[in-house]
């Protein structure tokens, strides 16, 4: 067999010999014992001592090198049939002829393969999911623009304004189409760490200020509004990506404006957390998450709306894409929800004050 170079020295179990050996020895010399005291023949005890010594020796080399190597070839084929599966830790064990050991080896091996079958159910049935979803994702968007353009070339283009509407449409399907190949890409290149972060000081107020300008039309369609929870006169310094930060409330604020309430708010809040950290919250009163969503909340294209949310746009990688950047700067997200009040994400940054301060504690 080819794994027979896999398979390790065996480890030798002399227990069972030794026991098998005393109770041979004690069953020849109680029976001589017994003979002797029968046919009333006088004998010494040496005698009987001697005959203990060598059915004992005799017994014991006999049964260490016959039972023990029956044995140890039939748990070798066991350990040769292991070391066929994938990565196993027992055929990388010394082979073991005591049953006792023998046993504990195989039920963590079987504990261990259990957990590895468990996982794997786990990820077939997440990329099952995963595979079902951007199929979606991507079915929909492909099947608009082929539809518009099928109509185009049977005739739709020699009305002036039809053509225009339905090439209007279009690009908004290409659109939404260059929007999940953009994102799947970033996520792709962050989870490989083949995107570099430039790092840097920035104003993290003003950073937000920023984005409710850039979403100040669509939350007006619902009549949200965008606010801080207080005045912040001073600007607040962190350290980080600023571009991938900006994406990151972006993200978090097209969430909360995404499934927040016609005539509700989004209330951004910055907060000292520690010494060195702020943490940001972005909180909305909105129709909230059910509790068994949460954990999925972050994965690829995981919608806890899967018909509503899909008419808003979007790539559906919103909170993967907001993970991965925080993941790659050292940070936190965390996710607060009740079903039917509202949610809020908030995530932490390194702030600066905390490092120049310490700088200047130095120079002093």
């Amino acid at each position: 067999m080819s794994n027979n170079s896999n398979v390790v020295p065996k480890r030798k179990s002399y227990k069972f010999a030794i026991r098998s050996s005393v109770y041979i020895s004690l069953v020849t010399a109680a029976s001589l014992y017994l003979l002797f005291s029968v046919f009333e023949i006088s004998y010494p005890w040496e005698l009987l001592a001697l005959v203990f010594a060598v059915v004992f020796l005799s017994s014991y080399f006999i049964i260490q090198f016959r039972v023990q190597r029956f044995i140890y070839r039939r748990i070798k084929k066991i350990y040769e049939d292991v070391s066929l599966l994938e990565s196993t830790s027992l055929s990388k064990q010394e082979i073991a002829t005591d049953m006792r050991t023998l046993r504990e080896q195989v039920e963590r091996f079987a504990k261990n393969k259990k957990i590895e079958i468990e996982t794997l159910k786990v990820r077939e049935n997440y990329r099952k999911e995963f595979l079902g979803n951007i199929s979606h994702e991507l079915k929909t968007p492909l099947f608009t623009v082929q539809g518009y353009i099928d109509t185009l070339i049977d005739g739709a283009h020699k009305d002036k304004a039809i053509r225009k509407k339905y090439l209007q449409r279009a690009q908004k399907g290409v659109e939404r189409l260059t929007y999940i190949v953009q994102d799947m890409d970033m996520i792709t290149r962050l989870e490989v760490g083949d995107m570099s972060l430039d790092k840097e000081e920035f104003d993290v107020v003003e950073l937000i200020r920023q984005v409710f300008d850039q979403f100040e039309m669509k939350a007006a369609k619902k009549n949200i509004s965008l606010i801080f929870d207080m005045n912040y006169t001073q600007p607040i310094l962190v350290y980080g990506d600023q571009d991938r930060i900006q994406q990151v409330v972006a993200n978090l604020v097209v969430n909360s404006l995404k499934y927040g309430r016609t005539n509700g708010t989004t209330e951004v809040a910055i907060e000292d957390l520690i010494d060195n950290k702020v943490i940001v919250r972005v909180t909305d009163n909105g129709e909230g998450i059910k509790a068994e969503y949460i954990p999925r909340l972050f994965e690829r294209f995981f919608r806890v709306d899967r018909t509503g949310s899909r008419k808003e746009g979007g790539s559906g990688l919103g909170l993967a894409i907001v993970k991965h950047i925080l993941d790659a700067h050292g940070e936190r997200i965390y996710v607060d929800s009740e079903l039917g009040i509202g949610s809020e994400f908030s995530f932490t940054l390194e702030k600066v004050s905390a490092k120049i301060s310490d700088m200047e504690v130095v120079s002093d």
